[in-house]
Parts: C-alpha cells; sequence; structure tokens
C-alpha cells in the first residue's frame, strides 16, 4: 500500500534514492539522500506501508520518548520527497528508505509505479559499502549506468559484476524493464569506521550525484561535519599505534592504485574478509614485537 502525503507538481524529475542496510556502509548513502532533501527543502508526497515487505523480528521497528513521557513507536520507513529545484531545469523526487526482507519484486514494482506517476526522467541510486581504503584519503566513488547511451551521457561505465546483489540491484532490474534510464553511484567506505555515521562519505555522494544530475546544492554544513569527523577520526587512529600502522598501510596501498582505475563496487571485498586482513595484521605485529 502506498500512503499519500501530498501533491506536488514536478517538472520532469530525476529520482535519487538511498536504502539503509547491505547498501549502506556508514550510513553514507541515507546520510546524502537525506541532505539533499533537506537543503532542498523538500516536501513528504508518499511513503510505503511496511507491513508488506518487512520481517519485524530483523529489522525491529524503534521506540523513542517524545518529551521524556510519551513512548513513539518508529517503523521502517520508505518516503518520497518532493523539491522543486530553482535554478535548474527539472526537479527532484528523493526517496530514502530501508532494504525490504520481504516481496522484493513488488517492492521494487511500487517504486517504478511511484516514479511513472511523477513523469521520472531518470533514476539515480545510492550505495556505499565497506572497502579496505584509508579515511585520510579522498572518497572513492564509482559511477555504473544501465544503458550504453546513458552511460556515454553521464561518463559513467557498465559493471561487469555477477553474483548476489541487494534492493539497489533489483530496483535498477526493474527499471531496466519499464524503460525508465537509471545510474548508480557508490562510495568506498573505510571498512574500520563500518558503524559510525560518515558525512566525509555522504559529501563526496552529494557532490557527484549533483554534478552528474546539474542541480544546484548547499554544502557547507556538510563539509564542516566532515571536516570535524575527519578530525576526530584522525586523532582516534593517532592514539593507538597497532590501528595508525594498519591506516598507513592502506595509504600506501591507495598511493599505489592509478587515478584512473576504477573499482566495481560489488567487487570489493567483503566485511568479514577485511576483519579477517585486520586481524591477521594485527596478529603479526603481536608476534613481531
Amino acid at each position: 500500500m502506498v500512503y499519500e502525503h501530498a501533491d506536488k507538481e514536478l517538472r520532469d524529475p530525476v529520482l535519487i534514492a538511498a536504502f539503509r542496510g547491505w547498501n549502506d556502509a556508514g550510513e553514507g548513502a541515507t546520510f546524502a539522500a537525506m541532505h539533499l532533501a533537506r537543503v532542498w527543502a523538500g516536501e513528504r508526497v508518499a511513503s510505503l506501508d511496511p507491513e508488506e515487505f518487512y520481517d519485524f523480528q530483523v529489522t525491529r521497528p524503534q521506540v523513542e520518548l517524545v518529551d521524556g513521557l510519551t513512548r513513539k513507536v518508529t517503523w521502517p520507513a520508505n518516503e518520497f520527497w518532493a523539491a522543486r529545484i530553482e535554478g535548474a531545469e527539472r526537479d527532484a523526487l528523493v526517496l530514502v528508505g530501508t532494504e525490504p526482507n520481504l516481496r522484493w519484486r513488488t517492492f521494487a514494482r511500487t517504486i517504478v509505479e511511484i516514479a511513472m506517476e511523477h513523469n521520472v526522467q531518470m533514476v539515480v541510486t545510492l550505495g556505499a559499502l565497506l572497502a579496505d581504503v584509508p579515511h585520510s584519503r579522498p572518497v572513492h566513488i564509482t559511477g555504473t549506468a544501465g544503458s550504453e547511451t546513458l552511460m556515454e551521457q553521464l561518463g559513467l561505465e557498465r559493471s561487469r559484476y555477477e553474483g548476489p546483489t541487494g534492493i539497489v540491484g533489483v530496483l535498477h532490474d526493474a527499471l531496466a524493464h519499464s524503460g525508465i534510464p537509471s545510474a548508480s553511484l557508490w562510495a568506498a567506505v573505510p571498512h574500520y569506521l563500518a558503524i559510525t555515521p560518515n558525512p566525509k562519505v555522504a559529501l563526496a555522494l552529494v557532490r557527484q550525484t549533483t554534478e552528474l544530475i546539474g542541480f544546484p546544492v548547499e554544502t557547507e554544513p556538510l563539509e564542516a561535519a566532515a571536516a570535524s569527523y575527519d578530525q576526530r577520526v584522525t586523532e582516534m587512529v593517532n592514539d593507538d599505534d597497532d590501528v595508525r600502522a594498519y591506516v598507513q598501510l592502506l595509504e600506501e596501498r591507495s598511493d599505489e592504485r592509478s587515478r584512473e582505475e576504477l573499482i566495481d563496487p560489488n567487487e570489493l571485498p567483503s566485511g568479514d574478509s577485511l576483519a579477517a586482513e585486520l586481524e591477521h595484521f594485527l596478529r603479526e605485529r603481536g608476534d613481531a614485537s
């Protein structure tokens, strides 16, 4: 079921979508999408009923206190925010959601139907995955597109990945079958910072997204948050000799890579393999000392 909250007329909008869960390391993707919805003064126009798509024993609702007294239950959300973009030829529809546990094909079809109702001309999804990259280097962004024409127009490449996928991959397949052009942007997130919201990654995705679609956006507050975050992480890393040595190793690897080298986000190492590598590195340092 789709809940309609408002009726807002948009000019051939671009839909920007991000989902919490597997596709959202460091909350970089949803952080970026929420920033865009906020700075563009988006108005909530629709949301999906979570009852159809979630196993609430897996993706549990959250309870919070309002004014310290009243308990409020917050359910997994998928909300569409519509924004008129001043200085652009078209407008934006931003979807901030949560990867579902159930009925992925129905979920993807529902999003496609909403996109078609709003005459969406292109969809850009945002993702963030763990990688063996240091926080002290620029965030690596990889872009892919579903058609040869769009790849040429946007300067992106086609993914060569085969294997398990997330809701982003399923959505792009549904969009391809519906004839709606789509592209995907992925940010590489330092795996040792997996559980903290990462404004530096969000900023990189915001910049790449708005450059891709040609929309203006205010980034100063996000830039300040990213700089502060970077400084705090550097201080914490420098306080631990083992972690500092490991980050230096990642820096050396990063610097050795060609600037033109493109990394398929789906071919990045798994979280388990990255954790194992870190444990192996620390164990070897312990044996050597």
